[in-house]
């Protein structure tokens, strides 16, 4: 059967003005929002710093952080307190030490997996957190094409852990939403196809309506 799917509209720029008009939009629709955070190392582009990142009260905040030393920003991100905070398992750290510091906070703690990276490899982290990002873009660019393969990582991660949160991030849009929702995972993470649409609250809603479908029969 499948689980109950969210769609989570993502925000990522360089720009504190098109930061608030993103998030003024979004509020309208939705609470649960995930905010992409580069450093400009780990990913090739560089977006708003982490310190100019904000989001309102009533907002459940999930903070995707793509950096290379995520410790180094640990003191402000426990000032943000996010409901979720994701970091890469691919970083230049243990991550472990950190995800107990943001748990301690009452922080739940996710990590993220690029394409070329296999469960297995990163069990530690999987076991450790509350949530498995599956990277299946284009680290740092919002638009990118889905790689669909990145499916097979769900049942080993489900093996694993099965209580886990899973969520997919990367190039979902109306033409693979209600494949990626039946693949079993919880969120899916959806950036251009929301933020670059004319509305962009029709657009959350129809991808909403359409992974509740069943079947190849519209």
């Amino acid at each position: 059967m499948i689980r109950t799917v969210s769609i989570v509209p993502t925000i990522m720029t360089d720009n504190k003005q098109d930061y608030r008009a993103q998030a003024e939009r979004i509020n309208v629709f939705t609470r649960r929002v995930q905010i992409d955070v580069t450093d400009g190392v780990f990913a090739p582009t560089q977006t708003l710093d982490i310190t100019n990142v904000w989001w309102p009260k009533n907002w459940e905040a999930d903070l995707h952080l793509m950096a290379t030393n995520p410790s180094e920003h640990l003191d402000t991100i426990l000032k943000l307190n996010p409901s979720l905070c994701i970091l890469h398992a691919e970083a230049s750290e243990d991550l472990l030490p950190s995800f107990q510091i943001l748990k301690d906070a009452g922080i739940k703690v996710g990590v993220a997996l690029l394409p070329t990276t296999f469960p297995g490899s990163v069990q530690q982290y999987i076991e450790a957190a509350d949530h498995v990002l599956i990277f299946a873009g284009q680290l740092g660019i919002q638009g990118s094409q889905a790689d669909l393969m990145q499916m097979e990582k769900i049942p080993l991660i489900r093996n694993m852990k099965p209580e886990l949160e899973i969520g997919w991030d990367g190039g979902a849009n109306m033409t693979n939403v209600r494949a990626i929702a039946h693949a079993d995972v919880d969120v899916i993470n959806v950036g251009s196809a929301i933020a670059q649409a004319p509305d962009p609250a029709q657009a959350f809603q129809e991808l909403v309506a359409e992974i509740d479908k069943n079947g190849v029969v519209l």
